[in-house]
């Protein structure tokens, strides 16, 4: 296994931060090791989702990641997380582009390097569906 190790800075998406790492690094096969920090704004697709009817909700204020999980890929990711606020009170969901972080992440992301991870459409959920492919 191989490890990447960073951390973002306040301000930044915590999705789309997470994918340009995947494109730079060329991550094939990726899933996250830790990820601790905070939030400002968190944005997540809420369980029981359908293609054609997604309730996504952003929630703003100051925030702790209580987790971070999921499949990272160049063709795709897969990610969830929760989120506590000053009273403790946890929420979490799907993670969407428009979470911002702060006051900072601090995410390790490991890599298995004789896989891919690909995603194809499954007729079953009607989304695109991790597939494994071991090299």
């Amino acid at each position: 296994m191989k490890t990447i190790i960073f951390r973002l800075k306040p301000g930044t998406d915590l999705k789309e931060s997470l994918e340009q790492v995947i494109t730079q690094h060329g991550i094939k096969a990726g899933y996250i090791v830790t990820c601790v920090g905070g939030l400002e704004k968190a944005t997540v697709r809420m369980a029981g989702a359908k293609p054609e009817a997604q309730d996504i909700r952003s929630y703003e204020g100051d925030f702790e990641i209580v987790s971070l999980v999921g499949t990272l890929s160049v063709n795709g990711v897969h990610l969830h997380m929760s989120f506590s606020d000053n009273e403790g009170i946890v929420r979490g969901g799907h993670l969407k582009e428009g979470t911002v972080v702060h006051p900072t992440a601090e995410i390790v992301i490991g890599i298995e390097e004789t896989t891919e991870f690909t995603r194809e459409l499954d007729d079953d959920t009607g989304f695109p569906e991790l597939v494994v492919n071991q090299n």
